[in-house]
């Protein structure tokens, strides 16, 4: 690959990819991605810009289009991607890769799987782009963080799914150097997104990003050219968005898809190690959290700038910034021993508990935990009780994290936990049998039939 344009190594790198040479340790946690991305789908078909999604693209069905979950009738691609991608990002609660940008690599299976569809293609191609769009997703994150120049992570989003999209479709190489040019060309989304007050765009922003990366695709796949060099051009995305970076050899030495985290709890990655503090303290004090006098967090800096600095993360108004705020989300879980789905409703947000706590509460950068991250996502919990007894928590590695990652068992779990009323336990427990032998399946139309409505 040494001395090719950049748009060149990801497409020669998907291009040449092949199930047979794929690790089995590989395939396996691609699968585990799908189950997951499907489980926090249907979890989330109820939520607000799920239903507006649904709304929108159920105006321009298409007959021999995509599948959109727990629907009978299919949409365009394009359409079926979002909306599904929407459901997939809404609740927060999709894997999650960590480095120099943090985001959610996962976004990108709803475009694919309506790649496969349209496409008449199965399991193994399937698998295929997901390994092939991570590789370039988490590379990129990897490469160069865009958030501090004011753009949004979607943009790698955006360039993963055209790799996946175009590898689920069979484009040759040229092809698919097309396709991450004309993704690239357009995937730069601004940070706003993620910046005070959360809107509902919080979780559609990387949908619309692998939208926009499976459209290209399917351009490409017809011969649309797309402007080059995308990367290393005089106005090419290292001039405007991320500063001149290099990758690494793709595929070598580790898959990174075998570095991504699973989440056991639906909030922002880089508070999963508080929520597990927080339910040990719990025990210890025995849930008798009206004793609290004061409570100290400690963490890093990168979660500080994403989930504690703004003001609006201290008096968290809408779903969005809730599971995106530190304070919320540490006092939550101390009050309810728990979270879940149903910790980010409405009058529990703006209950006077968890404010008074919050209220009660300071976050600090502890200095050390920035020299174990993105490795880890270290966070500490002291609390002071009113009759002056100290309790502390540390957690480096939360349940989930790919050195401390969740059993078939338990991943299972959580998909029946989200999916098991949307659907049925006996459909859903099909879904996960099915996925567990996705590489046998010669068309994903036997999966995405489960998932619609009947």
């Amino acid at each position: 690959m040494a001395g090719r344009l950049l748009a060149e190594k990801f497409a020669e790198f998907a291009a040449s990819l092949k199930f047979s040479q794929i690790p089995k340790e590989v395939v396996d946690e691609a699968k585990r991605r799908v189950l997951d991305t499907l489980g926090v789908s249907v979890g989330a078909f109820n939520a607000p810009p799920s239903v507006i999604a649904r709304k929108v693209a159920a105006r321009f069905p298409a007959r021999d289009g995509a599948s959109v979950i727990l629907e009978k009738v299919k949409t365009t691609p394009d359409w079926a991607a979002f909306v599904n991608g929407v459901m997939a990002r809404y609740l927060d609660f999709n894997d999650t890769y960590l480095s120099k940008e943090a985001l959610h690599p996962s976004d990108i299976i709803p475009a694919l799987v309506a790649a496969c569809e349209i496409t008449g293609t199965g399991g193994k191609r399937l698998v295929e782009g997901i390994v092939a769009g991570y590789e370039a997703v988490c590379r990129l994150a990897d490469a160069a963080s865009i958030r501090d120049r004011g753009w949004d992570h979607v943009a790698y989003i955006a360039i993963g799914a055209s790799v996946g999209a175009g590898k689920v479709m069979g484009l040759d190489e040229e092809k698919l150097t097309h396709a991450i040019n004309i993704a690239t060309v357009a995937s730069a989304a601004l940070r706003q997104t993620r910046a005070g007050e959360l809107s509902m765009w919080k979780g559609c922003a990387a949908a619309n990003a692998a939208r926009h990366g499976l459209f290209a695709s399917l351009l490409a796949r017809q011969g649309m050219t797309g402007p080059s060099p995308i990367f290393e051009g005089e106005m090419g995305f290292w001039k405007q968005v991320s500063g001149e970076f290099t990758i690494e050899e793709l595929g070598e030495k580790r898959y990174k898809i075998l570095e991504t985290s699973i989440k056991n709890w639906p909030v922002e990655y880089h508070s999963m190690s508080a929520v597990e503090a927080a339910l040990r303290l719990r025990e210890k004090i025995n849930g008798k959290v009206d004793e609290i006098e004061f409570i100290k967090v400690e963490t890093f800096t990168v979660s500080h700038k994403i989930i504690v600095k703004d003001p609006e993360k201290w008096n968290p108004r809408t779903r969005e910034t809730a599971d995106h705020s530190l304070p919320y989300i540490t006092a939550r879980a101390l009050l309810d021993g728990f979270i879940w789905i149903e910790s980010f409703k409405n009058d529990k947000i703006m209950a006077e508990d968890v404010r008074g706590l919050m209220r009660n509460m300071t976050i600090e950068v502890n200095p050390e935990y920035d020299n174990l991250y993105p490795e880890a996502v270290p966070n500490k919990l002291v609390v002071k009780l009113r009759d002056g007894r100290l309790y502390e928590e540390e957690v480096i590695y939360p349940k989930g994290h790919y050195r401390n990652p969740l059993t078939d068992e338990e991943l299972h779990s959580k998909f029946m936990k989200l999916a098991s009323k949307p659907l049925g336990r006996k459909r859903a427990e099909q879904v996960i049998k099915l996925v567990q032998e996705l590489e046998k399946i010669k068309q994903i139309t036997r999966l995405t039939r489960l998932l619609s409505k009947r």
